[in-house]
């Protein structure tokens, strides 16, 4: 096998895995000019194997997500400053909601050095980060545990959400399409994401800027519903003029001053 079928045929397991590759990533990855890039993207598209956006390529599946294992390890480096970040955010005593997704059970892990939070989480990984810190008081949501990233999902799951009105809102995405929308796979878990954002003073979205261009089926919302975005790094000019209609304040953790 030549060197051109294995670079084209990791760029779409990459691609599947990630969701979305930005062309300078796979540059990168490769080392290989961003011009040729460009140009396997293009017949790959062509071909039909994987979807052509501005700057980068996307899985034609909007269907189903990446196994949650493979998520785990995905852009783990950014997903952890991007915790960081955002805990430096959540003030001692604070009550949140803490939601389905490996960046937001990033974000449990960098509040470990907090005090006196009430944690609300339909994410059994999330409980149990949280549980080890004796001065956090860990509530779990009743519902039907997904297997396989147990999550906890359902109408019980809403109803239980439901029940409270918290200080902070800690959500992760799937994807974010190119109008604002906030997109994700599973229309159960988009439904307890909905009563979490509604039950909460403030809503902070944390995702790495992969997930920008990154299309799926389900709608659970647009930007400007959320207070706060924490990413690794802007998205690009092309999304400044969706970023500045939806008044959504944006952190990134590759700048020092934030």
């Amino acid at each position: 096998m030549g060197k051109l079928d294995r670079r084209r045929r990791e760029i779409l397991e990459l691609v599947a895995v990630s969701g979305f590759m930005t062309i300078d990533g796979l540059a990168t990855h490769f080392d290989v000019t961003p011009q040729t890039i460009r140009r396997d993207i293009n017949e790959m598209a062509e071909e039909g194997l994987i979807a052509r956006y501005h700057g980068g390529a996307a899985s034609v599946s909007t269907t189903e997500n990446a196994a949650y294992t493979d998520r785990q390890v995905l852009n783990l480096d950014a997903k952890r400053k991007i915790a960081h970040l955002v805990a430096r955010h959540i003030p001692e005593g604070a009550s949140l909601f803490i939601n389905i997704g490996t960046t937001t059970e990033e974000v449990a892990r960098a509040l470990s050095e907090h005090k006196n939070l009430k944690i609300i989480t339909n994410n059994l990984h999330v409980a149990q980060i949280c549980a080890a810190n004796p001065g956090f008081e860990v509530i779990i949501a009743g519902g039907v545990v997904r297997q396989r990233d147990f999550g906890i999902i359902g109408e019980a799951t809403i109803d239980f959400i439901s029940q409270f009105k918290v200080d902070f809102a800690i959500i992760g995405i799937s994807g974010v399409d190119e109008d604002g929308s906030l997109m994700d796979f599973d229309y159960r878990e988009v439904r307890v994401a909905r009563a979490i954002i509604s039950n909460s003073r403030q809503t902070f979205l944390c995702t790495d800027v992969s997930k920008f261009g990154r299309r799926a089926m389900v709608r659970l919302g647009h930007l400007s519903e959320i207070d706060a975005l924490f990413i690794d790094s802007h998205p690009g000019k092309s999304w400044n003029e969706v970023l500045e209609n939806a008044d959504i304040s944006v952190y990134t953790s590759n700048q020092a001053n934030n």
